[in-house]
């Protein structure tokens, strides 16, 4: 066989290796030299053998091909020089081993992403050959698009000819799901790499979205085989479900370039079969969330996906995964302000805006300055945008409102641009508040931030004269409050100086001088007739700027009008009063009849010629009025806002008409427009509060029929109105009109309903919700959501001008409205909740009594009366010989004489407590009694429940007391206590509210509170407070938990938790009622304050018993006696059935003597066990109150009071 035969047998001969096809056609090179044919096969066919001979390889070293290859070269250079050096070559890299690369990734730069999703960083990816990659680590990406890794491998250069280099950005920092998204792509042989030396160079990619981004990289060859940076390979081949999460990331690159809607489905589709793969509680979870809202997100912004709500859901999911302290809770914080932020920017959603500077108040602590999230953040299109958009909201007066506007402003640091005017809209909103609910707090630190507001906009700042014409404002508003002449000043001033800013010429100079007019009309009741005059200069001025054919003429002549005719409510001079009213006909001309304020106009005319007819009794003039107000309806659509004060207008002029003429006509006809007008759907529920209001007043005044109808509309608006309590209610007025009608039931529930707003709101808010949740959720759902809309929608109306668009809102806030009554017909509908949001009827009033009848005190302006509610049947009722007038001074003595007797010696004569204790007896407890004794024939030391209000619940009923001897000498006659057990309770519900709660009993546990020693400013050392804990401690019984907090520990966080953990308090300490703010009324603690706001936000289910060892901790507020607000009304509503408190200050030196008899009575059979209960207390009091008539003075012993079951 001759050799090329040879040769071209083994050469096919595939199951051979190849190394050993090489050896033999060297052999036959070697025996035939001359054969130069050949020479060239061995040598080619060598180095064919290294790839099937990697490193490491355990058959034949890999090093023997190296050495094969250079013995052939050695043999083939007999012929060929060349071939030597060939052959040095290959014995050189066997001499060092394997060949190796030292990678280093230094930085990158304008690494930018192909969409707009922002990551969490940046790394780089070698693909070393068709499985291995290796990766760098995720380099947080700088403010300027930069990221610095400096992270060094040493690669194998010898498994492949060509390796891929990558840039991929990745959204997560924590655990990935796939290789993320690609931002530039290298492919490039291993000698490229190596062709830079060891130097640093630039590696580019292709342009993303107009820039090019670049790594730069330093390679350099080693030789070895254990180099200790040998990199650790990732395999290229994935899961499945990061396969699919690399697909979708790539058509979502290729949508981000081309747009084709396709390639978002397919990115959408990839997206949610990763999520169906990860179900609740997968770990990737949060990764395939958040790819899928992106993909959702871009489409929505490019306009070709329709929903933006699925994916702020599942950006909000994303979210509750990655929680505080998670590498990745800041992104997905700011993905879901996104989502928001282009939600509000298409849809004006206020609750996306309002949400979203809440997650920017969280996040941006949480991004480093110098990072691109930071930057991104922090841009105009991002926090600034939120704060421009929260700015542009109408005002908000809710706390929940205010709060946004703070968090708001704490967005905007000192420098920031949009900080004036922030400071602005939250001094707008507090304001707003005052106006509602009347707080002087809000006042002042509206003014405050209105101050601030001007502070940063020096003079030639483009807004200053807005935030000076604002903080006047409040100036005003201040002045109207307090009556401080020197706050009307500093208006005034105000004013004058925007006016200064506003030139001739300005485009806002009317403004101010309608403005600075308005202040000094107010400043004219001073008396200084230069201060009208002077206004009515400015009015008249401002119409100047107005000529004939300017478009807010009207507006001017309407405001000289009303000016003019204040001046004629002061001088009583009949021109100002015609010269208004000719003004106000020059408006109308001016206006034409399809002007959208003409009906504004025709009200205000009406008015006037309202006045003038009071005056001249000409009835051209009332009869013109009520044609006005009549031709004024006709042109509004039957739910324009507007036709409530069309309704009033003729209410007063059918009223003015009555009272002149005394048609009865005319007063029914008042009566039904006022019916009306507190009916109108589309008016907010304050202006209808006032209404009905105004409508009880005169059904009083001229006894007219409709006065229940009248309380009732009030009380309805009132509980439809939740959360307005601008007016004070008529709950006392409203049940002596019933029982003048004969309608005792009524009377009770009148009574109920109107008297305790705040705690029936909240407990109507706390209890039936969370009932109803558990329910029926849906509904609960709806009804939520749907009293939000209603409530944002009316708010949205009062800021329209133009009439369509009003129509258009009133139409739709009347769709919300019957979407809410029917929401509530359904709820009525659900079994228990047929009263839901209505009124307690006299039936479920009753409940109350079951272990005792109550005593509905009455004290009206009409009439002074009790109404006894029995255990069974019709409510009994009791006249009164006394007036409002003479409750209100029995009042003020006992007041004086309390305070007197304070003062003197134990043993000195209370003489002026007596002789009030012998009245309240004769005039108000002893008919009461008379008829519990012999109509409802009620045993003594029954227990009897009072329920006082307006004036009666600052005298101590239960202490009646008629300090004399019996007709027979026998004895002395018995006084309230000594005949029935006396309790209190603020309204029937919280005493039927308790007696539900009794029914879910835990096993006792007791704490006794102490705070001897507060701080310093908070009152004087209470020396005893140390000991009558301990005294307290040694009178629990063995069969309850006792814990006891005093002195440091007696903080209001602790007092807190303990009101929560136990179910038996005793509190021991100074007790601060606040007459004008009662919700401030509170306990003091070594630190801060515990407030009844604070007892109030708890819910203690299980408490069953709090004894109040502090002053004036049943005493409510003498502004609103009928809210029943203090401590002890703020424990009950938290939880606790049973409490005793306090009516006015205590005496911490004989107070223990009280505490101590209480205890004793209370515990009397539970030294070696047995079950403490709470209903007992009332009993117990009233035998301690007994116990200590020796040694405890007659006020002492009168101040403690029971309060509950």
């Amino acid at each position: 066989m001759s050799l090329s035969t040879l040769a071209d047998h083994f050469r096919h001969k595939l199951f051979m290796p190849f190394f050993t096809l090489a050896q033999i056609l060297l052999l036959i090179l070697v025996g035939d030299l001359h054969s130069r044919r050949l020479s060239a096969v061995p040598i080619s066919l060598h180095p064919s053998s290294l790839p099937i001979h990697p490193v490491h390889h355990s058959i034949h070293p890999r090093s023997s091909s190296f050495c094969s290859i250079a013995t052939s070269c050695l043999v083939a250079q007999k012929v060929d020089t060349s071939d030597l050096k060939a052959s040095l070559s290959i014995l050189s890299s066997y001499l060092f081993r394997d060949p190796h690369t030292l990678s280093t990734v230094i930085s990158g730069k304008n690494l930018q992403v192909p969409s707009e999703r922002i990551p969490a960083g940046i790394y780089v990816s070698i693909n070393v050959d068709s499985r291995r990659r290796w990766k760098s680590a995720i380099s947080v990406l700088s403010s300027d698009q930069s990221a610095v890794w400096g992270d060094t491998a040493t690669l194998p250069s010898n498994t492949s000819p060509a390796l891929a280099i990558e840039i991929r950005a990745s959204y997560e920092l924590g655990r990935r799901l796939g290789g993320g998204q690609v931002i530039g792509e290298l492919q490039m042989s291993w000698d490229e790499l190596l062709d830079h030396g060891d130097h640093p160079y630039d590696l580019s990619f292709r342009a993303v979205r107009g820039v090019q981004p670049s790594v730069t990289l330093k390679v350099a060859v080693v030789h070895a085989c254990h180099d200790q940076n040998a990199a650790l390979f990732d395999s290229l081949v994935d899961c499945e479900i990061a396969r699919d999460t690399d697909a979708g990331h790539a058509q979502f690159t290729s949508y981000t370039k081309s747009k084709n809607v396709s390639d978002l489905n397919d990115a959408m589709k990839l997206f949610q079969l990763v999520l169906n793969q990860c179900p609740v509680g997968h770990p990737d979870r949060a990764t395939a969330l958040t790819n899928l809202a992106w993909a959702c997100l871009q489409g929505y912004i490019e306009n070709d996906v329709e929903d933006i709500n699925t994916t702020i859901s599942l950006f909000r999911d994303a979210l509750a995964l990655r929680p505080q302290h998670h590498p990745d809770h800041p992104l997905s914080l700011y993905n879901l302000t996104q989502a928001l932020n282009w939600s509000h920017d298409k849809k004006g959603t206020a609750g996306d805006i309002c949400e979203a500077a809440h997650l920017y108040h969280e996040l941006l602590p949480l991004c480093p300055e110098g990072t691109y999230l930071r930057s991104i953040a922090a841009r105009k299109k991002g926090v600034d945008y939120v704060i421009d958009e929260c700015n542009d909201l109408p005002t908000d007066a809710s706390d929940e409102g205010i709060h946004l506007r703070r968090v708001v402003l704490e967005l905007c640091p000192l420098g920031h641009r949009l900080r004036p005017r922030t400071l602005d809209e939250l001094a707008r909103a507090v304001d707003a508040r005052f106006d509602r609910h009347g707080s002087i707090d809000d006042l002042d630190t509206s003014i405050q931030l209105g101050r601030e507001a001007v502070s940063l906009c020096p003079e030639g700042h483009a807004d200053r004269d807005t935030y000076l014409n604002n903080l006047a404002s409040s100036l005003l508003s201040r002045f109207g409050h307090r009556g401080n002449h020197n706050d009307l000043d500093e208006a005034i001033s105000l004013h004058e100086a925007a006016l200064q800013l506003r030139p001739v010429g300005h485009e806002s100079r009317h403004y101010s001088l309608d403005n600075l007019g308005g202040a000094l009309v107010r400043r004219f009741k001073r008396g200084d007739i230069e201060d009208m005059t002077r206004a009515i200069s400015l009015y008249r001025e401002a119409l100047t700027l107005r000529p004939l054919g300017h478009p807010c003429r009207t507006t001017t002549l309407h405001n000289l009008a009303l000016a003019l005719q204040t001046r004629y409510d002061e001088s009583q001079v009949r021109e100002y009063l015609n010269e208004a009213i000719d003004l106000y006909r020059e408006s109308l001309r001016l206006m034409g009849l399809d002007h959208p304020w003409r009906h504004l106009t025709l009200s205000n005319l009406s008015s006037a010629l309202r006045s003038r007819f009071m005056e001249t009794r000409e009835k051209e003039d009332v009869e013109e009025a009520i044609a006005l107000c009549q031709d004024s309806l006709a042109a509004l659509s039957s739910l324009h806002p507007d036709r409530y004060f069309n309704y009033m207008c003729l209410q007063e002029a059918y009223l003015s008409r009555y009272q002149i003429l005394q048609d009865p006509a005319d007063l029914a006809l008042a009566v039904d427009n006022s019916r009306l007008a507190s009916r109108h759907p589309t008016q907010g529920f304050p202006w209808r509060i006032i209404t009905a209001q105004r409508w009880v007043a005169a059904a009083e005044t001229h006894s007219h029929t409709s006065a229940v109808e009248a309380y009732n509309t009030y009380f309805d608006l009132l509980d439809a109105a939740a959360a307005f309590n601008d007016v004070r209610s008529l709950p006392v007025d409203a049940a002596s009109c019933a029982i003048r009608n004969d309608n005792l039931r009524h009377a009770v529930e009148l009574a109920e309903q109107g008297r305790g707003q705040q705690w029936s709101l909240a407990s109507r808010l706390r209890t039936p919700i969370e009932d109803l949740q558990s329910a029926n959720p849906t509904l609960a759902h709806d009804y939520l959501e749907l009293s939000k809309l209603i409530s944002n929608a009316a708010q949205s109306s009062a800021t329209i001008t133009d009439g369509a668009a009003a129509d258009r809102a009133a139409i739709e806030y009347r769709r919300l409205t019957r979407q809410w009554e029917t929401t509530v017909a359904e709820i009525r509908d659900v079994p228990t909740f047929s009263r839901f949001l209505l009124p307690p009827l006299y039936a479920d009033l009753q409940a109350a009594t079951r272990q005792g009848p109550v005593i509905i005190l009455i004290a009206s302006q009409y009439s002074c009366s009790a109404i006894i509610v029995p255990t069974s049947g019709d409510p009994h009722h009791v006249p009164l010989p006394v007036t409002l007038t003479d409750l209100r001074i029995l009042k003020d003595r006992f007041a004086r004489a309390i305070r007197d007797a304070s003062q003197m010696t134990p043993t000195q004569s209370r003489t002026d407590l007596i002789v009030l204790l012998r009245i309240l007896w004769d005039e108000i407890m002893l008919p009461i009694v008379k008829v519990l004794e012999h109509v409802l024939k009620l045993k003594r030391r029954s227990r009897i429940w009072l329920c006082p209000t307006a004036a009666f619940t600052s005298i101590p009923l239960h202490a009646a007391h008629p300090f004399q001897t019996k007709a027979d000498r026998s004895g002395k006659e018995p006084c309230l206590e000594d005949l029935y057990i006396c309790s209190y309770t603020p309204t029937l519900s919280a005493l039927v509210r308790s007696r539900q709660l009794m029914k879910k009993r835990m096993p006792p546990s007791f704490v006794a509170i102490g705070q001897g020693q507060p701080g310093a400013g908070k009152g004087k050392v209470l020396l005893t407070v140390d000991s009558e804990l301990e005294l307290v401690h040694k009178l629990v019984p063995a069969t309850a938990k006792h814990t006891t907090i005093s002195g440091d520990a007696a903080t209001r966080a602790g007092a807190l938790e303990a009101l929560q953990q136990n179910t038996w308090v005793h509190i021991a300490c100074h007790g601060k009622q606040d007459p004008k703010q009662p919700y401030n009324s509170h306990f003091v603690m070594r630190d801060e304050d515990l407030t009844l706001l604070d007892i109030m936000e708890r819910d203690i289910p299980h408490a069953e018993f709090a004894f109040l060892s502090a002053c004036h901790t049943a005493v409510g507020d003498e502004e609103t006696p009928d809210e029943v607000i203090h401590l002890a009304a703020g424990l009950q509503f938290s939880g606790f059935k049973s409490v005793i408190g306090t009516l006015w200050q205590v005496d911490d030196s004989v107070a223990k003597h009280v505490v101590k008899a209480f205890y004793e009575n209370m515990f009397p059979d539970l030294k070696d066990g047995g079950v403490m209960d709470c209903t007992k207390a009332a009993w117990a009091l009233n035998r301690a109150t007994h116990a200590v008539k020796t040694t405890v003075p007659l006020e002492q012993r009168m101040v403690f009071v029971h309060i509950g079951v």
